[in-house]
């Protein structure tokens, strides 16, 4: 029977293309039966417009509409059923009288689809579902006789819960050059930076604090640091979600940056296993052009297990993951040092329940255990400074969905995430500190982690007084570098080193804990549908700490010159130790550890209107926040409203839910087949915050204390480091927000081509920092003027905080908002995305401009750091306040990226991945405390932000993968990447001292090229 393909045509109602769906409906295509039926097969991957998607988070959803002959009478009654070798059960839905079906929470993976209609003739094709999408397949159902087929839509559109989504399926993970972790997989994400911090997250249109990250639906994010803490391994994963702006009241969005969810493998009704080698020796890398000059050997070992318990109703995955990096022959400037070894073990089990057709269940748990050895040993510091250290992350989640008919479902998830640490140095001092005893500054390398200090010179234009006064220091740091210095490249003796032992000794323990619940349903009135999602969410987050020094802590050489703080006379303080107050035992007992808790509820509502041309959306959360100290209790009869109780849980601080509304509005209008436009505004209450230990008021007990000690280590006075003790907070604070806005469009360009634009603007306001009480009361200050008038004249913070400290003591410092603080971001970014049936291509590029006066990501000196999100530098006096040269360039703008993921299969079984970036410097300040009359020029901007401009950074990683089938059923594993071909070690983290003879340099350098090889087998 002869059968004609007459038009292709695309309709959709999405934001993004999915090349891997595209390519499962060419492929239906190609194995079409012989039936007479028309087939229409419009491409709509929508999470949005099916809201039950977004509800459980780590599945997708089928949905579509049956018509009769020209597409233009509904038919109902048909019987959709849907089967993939990842679901236990088929799902099934019955067609409406509109002709449309629903069938959610599928679990990504390929589906075949078969309707069977009333007069018993059936029809069948397959499609792909993707990590929280909706995959739109609709059938246009024609009379036997007809000998035409019409096949309309080869391509399928995605669209998450937001309208800026991106999404990927195993096959472009297993094939990129990526690496084995999960922050490695974060390079692939359209219109993000590419980053290789170890800790702070990459920026895109906010900080990289304020970016979420989710294993099935877990938040990996590290409590009260907001940073990526656990590193699941990529080999579990098989798909990968994004959103980066436009988000719904779907999936408890309150990300200030991107949010990234994957989905775990699962098993099958097939036993299937595999075991790989991985290996990077130290022959592997290019030589570094700075750093510790280290030989480092990496291997990986990666097996899985998977298959049925109960045949048809329980699966089964497992895997093992064992990473291990050694490091050999090291050397620093002061000569060789051990060995540095670091081993993890790490093992994962999912099973996949469905007792019924209506129920599916997914229970999985991740244990890692890591060991390490010899750590922390930098360029100029002696092997006696490193410590070794343990942990052990949990990651568990329970989820499941229950269908109520074809219209309405339940959702659950209960998810938890524990992180238990600590770190110990290697050598252990015999000295036990006790306040108000003498230093041994004869035996410095016994006493603590001593920083060798360098001699100075005299600054242009010096004055007798200061001369004098670096003479004294000089005398003082001549002998100590003459005996604890470094021999330099000239030969000669050098300061700045490090030498002693590790300073501290830390037990931090993180928890995480949630439980969500939703309910979803669709209404159909006239021709307007409504999807209607509610959802409610309780979750809490938990830090256990305590912290002791090793001996007198971390000791630097001052010399008479005064330390940071300007208000007090220290020329008389020649040392300075920064030591854990829990190590002072002086009642004899030790002092408890801190814990601190901060409590989440929120709630959503998201209506998803389908109306002719036009999709709506009109959705809400709110949220309120409960931060928990420890040390007080509650006393209305006190002026501060508490009283001192040591070791007691008090609340903090509770924010208002009028103050935590955040809507979500959209709209989209496919103004032609093939084409749309969008619109979105949507706000963000983001979550990440310190304060809840940061202003807890057992750091009045529990805090880093300043020893000082005269030129003989003579003790000469103590005191908090400046803001680390309790803080109280300022009323009515409005918690920090995010505005945005978004416009774009989409176009399928061909069948093989879609492209999407936007452009988008953000607006971040509210901030809350610890700062002095009387910062607004500073009146004019150095070189740069002083403190605006129209901040002067509100005063003081908290006007009677000293009325305050006289009941429970506490830091002068308070919680407030940062007058004025904001930030601004600019974006417009093209995206396209190609596939054949040999090629995926993803490409894009974007234009950005990330500004204002508040930049969470450059408070500190070392930015890749879990730094306190409340209580940084940012606000520590003059200098430091938002007054004081901040509005400019933010550290993370980067205002050219260009990203290009790539991968070729070729017909002898093999595939090539490709990865090229290009992105502009970061943007940096000069520093220097001189201009405030400060020695200390730490996050004192001594001109206006960001003026300076790095260099730009390009990269290509290639990756190539043999498969080999040697026994029927029995497939062997052969690949090879190579990350950065071309070696292009671009600097960026710009020493930004002026005092330091570094000035201007980086600090830090992309990684050299390296190699990895690795082989195995699967079955």
């Amino acid at each position: 029977m002869h059968k004609e393909l007459t038009s292709i045509k695309a309709k959709f109602a999405g934001q993004y293309l999915s090349g891997q769906i595209r390519q499962a409906i060419r492929q239906s295509w190609k194995n079409r039966s012989t039936s007479t039926a028309a087939v229409m097969f419009a491409g709509a991957v929508a999470a949005g417009i099916c809201a039950p998607v977004q509800a459980q988070q780590i599945t997708g959803s089928i949905k579509g509409t049956v018509t009769a002959p020209g597409g233009d009478v509904a038919v109902s009654g048909v019987q959709v059923v849907v089967t993939s070798d990842v679901m236990p059960k088929p799902r099934s839905a019955t067609t409406r009288p509109d002709g449309t079906f629903t069938l959610p929470y599928l679990i990504p993976g390929n589906y075949d689809i078969t309707f069977t209609f009333p007069d018993g003739s059936v029809r069948k094709t397959n499609t792909t579902v993707l990590l929280e999408q909706a995959s739109v397949v609709n059938l246009a159902f024609e009379p036997a006789q007809t000998e035409r087929i019409e096949v309309y839509g080869t391509a399928i559109i995605t669209e998450g819960d937001s309208s800026l989504t991106n999404s990927f399926g195993e096959d472009v993970i297993a094939n990129m050059p990526i690496g084995q972790s999960y922050r490695d997989m974060l390079k692939i994400l359209p219109g993000v930076e590419y980053s290789e911090n170890g800790i702070l997250g990459p920026a895109a249109g906010g900080s990289g604090v304020d970016n979420s990250y989710a294993l099935d639906g877990v938040d990996l994010s590290l409590p009260m640091f907001g940073n990526l803490s656990s590193e699941p391994a990529t080999h579990d994963i098989a798909y990968v979600s994004v959103d980066r702006g436009g988000a719904k009241a779907i999936g408890f969005n309150r990300s200030g940056g991107f949010a990234v969810n994957s989905a775990s493998k699962s098993g099958t009704n097939e036993f299937h296993a595999s075991l790989e080698y991985r290996l990077q020796n130290s022959g592997f890398t290019s030589t570094p052009v700075d750093g510790v000059i280290s030989d480092v050997d990496r291997s990986w070992i990666i097996g899985s297990v998977s298959g049925p318990i109960l045949k048809d109703q329980l699966f089964f995955y497992g895997s093992y993951f064992r990473p291990e990096v050694t490091g050999e022959n090291k050397v620093t400037a002061y000569g060789p040092a051990k060995p540095y070894k670091s081993v993890r073990d790490e093992f994962f089990g999912k099973v996949t329940w469905a007792p019924t057709d209506d129920i599916l269940l997914n229970i999985s748990q991740r244990v890692s255990e890591r060991d390490g050895e010899g750590q922390s040993i930098g360029e100029f510091e002696t092997d006696s400074v490193s410590y070794g250290s343990d942990n052990k992350t949990t990651i568990t989640g329970v989820d499941g969905s229950w269908l109520l008919g074809d219209t309405s479902s339940l959702t659950f998830k209960y998810a938890k995430y524990t992180e238990e640490g600590s770190s110990t140095p290697d050598v252990m001092l015999d000295v036990v500190p006790v306040l108000g005893e003498s230093l041994d500054i004869n035996n410095l390398v016994q006493m603590g982690y001593f920083g060798v200090p360098s001699v100075r010179d005299y600054p242009d234009g010096a004055t007798a007084e200061e001369i004098a006064a670096i003479d004294a220091f000089n005398a003082g740091a001549a002998p100590l570098v003459a005996q604890y210095g470094y021999v330099g490249d000239d030969g000669e003796l050098r300061g700045g080193g490090g030498v002693g032992a590790y300073s501290t000794i830390n037990n931090q323990d993180f928890a995480r804990e949630s439980f969500q619940v939703g309910f979803d349903t669709e209404i159909y009135t006239g021709d307007m549908t409504h999807f209607l999602h509610f959802g409610a969410r309780w979750s809490e987050l938990e830090e256990d700490l305590s912290r002791l020094s090793n001996g007198w802590g971390s000791i630097s050489y001052i010399g008479g010159l005064g330390a940071d703080g300007g208000d007090t006379d220290l020329t008389n303080v020649f040392y300075e130790a920064s030591i854990q107050q829990m190590s002072l035992v002086q009642d004899g007992s030790a002092v408890s550890s801190i814990t601190s808790y901060a409590e989440s509820i929120d709630f959503e509502i998201n209506d998803e209107i389908e109306h002719g041309d036009f999709t709506y959306n009109i959705g809400v959360m709110i949220s309120r926040d409960t931060l928990y100290g420890q040390g007080l209790r509650k006393n209305s009869s006190n002026i501060s409203g508490y009283e001192l109780a040591p070791g007691e849980k008090y609340e903090m601080y509770k924010t208002d839910w009028k103050d935590m509304i955040q809507p979500r509005l959209g709209v989209t209008w496919e103004y032609e087949e093939s084409a749309t436009v969008f619109a979105n505004y949507a706000s963000y209450n983001p979550n990440a915050s310190s304060l809840a230990r940061a202003a807890s008021w057992d750091r009045n007990t529990r805090r880093t204390l300043l020893v000082r000690f005269d030129e003989n280590g003579d003790y000469v006075d103590a005191g908090g480091a400046p803001g680390s003790s309790g803080k109280f907070f300022a009323d009515n604070m409005r918690p920090r927000r995010i505005d945005e806005f978004t416009i774009g469009t989409t176009k399928m360009v061909t069948n093989e081509l879609f492209v999407r634009s936007h452009l988008r603007y953000r607006y971040g306001s509210h901030f809350w920092e610890d700062m002095p009480n009387g910062a607004r009361l500073y009146g004019d200050y150095g070189d740069f003027g002083g403190v605006p008038a129209n901040i002067a004249e509100k005063g003081l913070y908290i006007p009677n905080l000293d009325a305050m400290r006289e009941e429970v003591g506490g830091s002068s410092y308070v919680i407030a908002e940062v007058d004025g603080g904001q930030t601004k971001y600019w974006e417009w970014s093209i995206e396209g995305e190609y596939q054949n049936d040999k090629w995926y291509v993803n490409a894009s590029y974007v234009w950005s401009h990330y500004y204002g006066n508040f930049d969470q990501d450059n408070t500190t000196a070392t930015n890749d750091a879990n730094t306190f999100i409340g209580s940084s530098y940012y606000g520590d006096g003059r200098g430091r306040m938002v007054w004081d040269n901040r509005y400019g360039n933010m550290i993370g703008d980067k205002p050219h990226k260009v990203k290009v993921i790539s991968t070729y299969t070729a017909d002898w079984e093999g595939v090539f991945g490709a990865y090229f970036v290009f992105q502009s410097g970061e943007a940096w300040t000069a520093w220097d405390g001189t201009p405030y009359g400060y020695s200390s020029g730490t996050s004192r901007f001594a001109e206006p932000a960001g003026g300076r401009r790095g260099a730009s950074h390009w990269q290509v990683d290639l990756s190539y993968t043999q498969n080999w089938e040697f026994v029927e059923g029995y497939t062997a594993r052969f690949r090879a990447d190579i990350f950065n071909v071309f070696d292009k070690q671009t600097g960026y983290s710009y020493n930004p001292y002026v005092v330091s003879d570094l000035f201007g340099t980086p600090r830090q350098y992309y990684n050299p090229r390296r190699v990895q090889l690795a082989v195995g087998v699967k079955f």
